[in-house]
């Protein structure tokens, strides 16, 4: 399986924002919770609004959640 050069800690961080679910962050910013485990696992990149609205539900910036890895 291909995965995406962009990594993230969605997990850890709705883990110490009270466990929140993946169904709980997906009615939060709009997508489904097979999105959020796309995008948990690496296998699909956010559009960059998606990235911002996760961002903001944990309150960092879009580079405290996302890194993107070159090479």
């Amino acid at each position: 399986m291909n995965t995406v050069p962009i990594k993230n800690n969605i997990r850890e961080l709705r883990f110490f924002a009270e466990e929140m679910t993946q169904q709980e962050l997906a009615e939060l910013i709009g997508v489904t919770r097979q999105t959020i485990i796309a995008i948990e696992k690496s296998k699909h990149s956010p559009t960059l609004e998606v990235a911002f609205k996760i961002a903001t539900v944990f309150g960092h910036s879009i580079e405290e959640v996302f890194q993107y890895q070159n090479g």
